[in-house]
């Protein structure tokens, strides 16, 4: 959480499928004293893709969406190490018990009055306050990773969840990046070198300018015809490029993971 000499200011993502409802959210929460960063996802699936690549403070989130709801994703944000604070923004009544059952801080019903939103921006900071813990780190230092972060992804039309402990490699894909798992490969629009930062301390590496290595898979380091890859467990073969070499035997090393040292 940022702050500056008026007070803590919080980063909030704002999640609605209807993009005029995205648009006043965004506009009433950056005129709403105590918010400071508003960062905006038209889906719940992009907004977990968000959460996966830093931290925040607070979401403010529709519930009826298509695909993946906000009570689906409040679920997955339930289970972060640090969870941010979830407020729900809807023009229904019937989920409410459902909301709080999921501990929300709040439930805000469409249309929005400034200083109902407001009422909700000082119950996070009160939150946020009783339990700092639960704060994002500030802008300058890299927030730790969930214990086991879950990704949302698009199989044939149906959004389904791989959790990040089960991908092998990453492999970039110009603005995308391609999660290889033993047994499939997912598509996901974020920046190779985001995933590096955000996932480094938990033990993906890099190894080439192409692809990241889960640790937990290498089995072996191997040389063949003058070109280095590492081996992992499932069969995959990931090149290592001369850049990376000695960084790579070095982390390996470390993490016990060579089962074979290369010539």
């Amino acid at each position: 959480m940022t702050s500056d000499p008026v007070g803590p200011r919080l980063r909030v993502l704002a999640v609605d499928d209807e993009p005029p409802a995205l648009g006043e959210l965004q506009y009433l929460l950056e005129g709403t004293p105590g918010v400071g960063e508003v960062v905006t996802a038209a889906s719940a699936t992009t907004a977990l893709a968000a959460l996966n690549a830093r931290d925040f403070d607070a979401i403010f989130l529709d519930i009826r969406m298509p695909g993946l709801s906000g009570l689906d994703l409040a679920k997955i944000v339930g289970q972060f190490a640090s969870p941010p604070a979830v407020v729900f923004v809807t023009a229904y009544d019937v989920h409410a018990a459902d909301a709080f059952e999921l501990a929300a801080v709040d439930y805000l019903r469409k249309p929005i009055r400034p200083e109902r939103l407001a009422e909700a921006v000082r119950r996070v900071l009160a939150r946020l306050a009783a339990h700092p813990s639960t704060a994002s780190a500030p802008a300058d230092q890299t927030p730790a990773p969930p214990a086991d972060e879950t990704i949302a992804v698009e199989l044939g039309g149906i959004t389904r969840y791989v959790k990040r402990s089960e991908i092998a490699f990453v492999e970039a894909r110009g603005d995308y990046v391609r999660l290889h798992t033993r047994t499939s490969a997912h598509l996901v629009r974020t920046p190779l070198t985001t995933l590096e930062e955000r996932w480094a301390d938990a033990g993906f590496l890099r190894v080439h300018r192409q692809f990241l290595v889960n640790a937990g898979f290498v089995e072996s380091l191997r040389s063949h015809g003058g070109r280095l890859t590492v081996e992992l467990d499932g069969g995959a073969s990931v090149p290592v490029s001369r850049r990376h070499t000695a960084a790579v035997r070095e982390a390996l090393v470390r993490r016990h993971r060579i089962d074979r040292e290369a010539p």
